[in-house]
């Protein structure tokens, strides 16, 4: 009888990637399984609708880590395999294919899924969603130069895919059913520009506007909008967001809010059970509130949070959130969170396509979107951690020595 103890992660994902590899550096001498729903290994996820679906990158450049990684680490794998339940009592999770396995800790890195758009026509072909690998793939073998692309949702992985099909000679629709493209987690002053950047290279762009059906024999050929406009189509892709994956948590009792609820050590409330990603609902101290990511670099430092603490090594995550988004040759960084913002400044000129947008509130910096200015997204992260006072006029001037008030936040 093995008296080995097991780590079963359940998620291929960029937070289960990395707590496999974390929890062993953390020092579990015992069994570590990570199971998949997809067939392939983890891999990135940003690239996908951007690098990947222009044709920059293959699928095989985009593993998370190697195989090798995985090799050293002694990091088992199961794909193409989802988990049906977890039964916390008798510490095991049964799979679709009936397998049980048991472990002696649990972590939930169950991401999170496409929200769908419930639409008389959603079922044609033609119709994509943007998610996982065998989604870009399929646009990618649906891309026809001179073919009529509508995107609908105007967010940031809406603006990427229309950029890279833009790029692909495809022409582009956007629909926005909000007023701006973005006004979910930007000011204005992003809307604008990006509108203008997307428009300069043929995209249109319509705001105010909802899918109400799609029309088709057989492949989708037609959009119907709530203001009468009627859109021809020869590909649609939806992106409205996504879900987070919490089905299994709920149904083996543990809290589940906005996400797998967790605390400062990515612990549920199963002291054997973490979850990390975006999947959980987490509080960051620097911030002062619980808040969900979508964000690869909150789950790859959730799950050394979560890996540390299956150990007994407990290390608090607050780390300061970040993203990024690449469009055409536009780079945009983006440090803290902007919720609760009462005023923006802005620090350079949106017409030469490098400048910062700061959120303020009060005297301090909440956020700062950073486009092409990699200098600028270093500092603001700072500045941000720091909670420093900065004044508006010192911010909006480029002529003040940003990287000497750094400095001196440490001196």
């Amino acid at each position: 009888m093995t008296t080995e103890k097991t780590c079963v992660i359940i998620g291929a994902s960029h937070a289960g990637s990395q707590l496999a590899n974390s929890v062993r550096k953390e020092g579990w001498e015992g069994r570590i399984l990570m199971i998949g729903d997809e067939k392939a290994p983890p891999y990135h996820r940003p690239p996908l609708s951007k690098a990947l679906l222009n044709g920059e990158k293959t699928a095989d450049q985009l593993d998370i880590f190697k195989p090798t990684v995985y090799e050293k680490a002694n990091v088992e794998m199961m794909l193409g395999v989802e988990v049906e339940s977890i039964d916390r009592a008798k510490k095991q999770i049964k799979l679709d294919n009936k397998d049980v396995i048991s472990y002696d800790k649990l972590a939930l890195c169950t991401g999170a899924r496409v929200r769908k758009l419930d639409i008389p026509g959603a079922h044609l072909d033609g119709v994509f969603y943007l998610r996982t690998l065998s989604d870009a793939q399929a646009i990618q073998q649906a891309v026809k130069p001179g073919a009529k692309a509508v995107i609908v949702g105007g967010g940031y992985i809406g603006l990427e895919t229309a950029a890279s099909l833009s790029k692909l000679g495809m022409n582009v629709t956007v629909l926005e059913m909000m007023n701006r493209v973005l006004e979910r987690v930007t000011a204005t002053e992003l809307s604008t520009y990006y509108t203008k950047l997307h428009e300069s290279h043929g995209v249109k762009i319509i705001t105010d506007a909802q899918a109400l059906a799609l029309h088709g024999e057989g492949n989708v050929q037609q959009v119907m909008c709530n203001n009468n406009l009627m859109l021809d189509a020869d590909m649609v892709i939806i992106g409205i967001g996504v879900i987070p994956n919490t089905e299994l948590a709920e149904v083996a009792g543990l809290e589940v809010g906005n996400g797998i609820i967790v605390d400062q050590h990515a612990s549920t409330t199963d002291p054997d059970i973490v979850a990390a990603g975006d999947c959980t609902f987490h509080p960051n101290d620097g911030l002062g509130f619980q808040l969900r990511l979508e964000s690869v670099p909150n789950a790859m430092e959730q799950a050394k949070t979560a890996a540390a603490t299956i150990c007994g090594n407990p290390k608090p995550y607050h780390a300061l959130p970040w993203f990024w988004s690449d469009q055409y040759n536009i780079k945009l960084q983006i440090a803290g969170f902007n919720r609760g913002y009462d005023r923006v400044v802005v620090r350079g000129n949106p017409d030469d396509d490098q400048f910062v947008a700061w959120y303020m509130q009060g005297d301090k910096v909440l956020a700062a979107d950073c486009i092409n200015s990699p200098k600028e997204f270093m500092q603001a992260k700072k500045i941000i951690a720091a909670k420093a006072t900065v004044s508006d006029a010192d911010l909006a001037n480029t002529e003040f020595d940003l990287l000497g008030f750094v400095k001196g936040l440490s001196a």
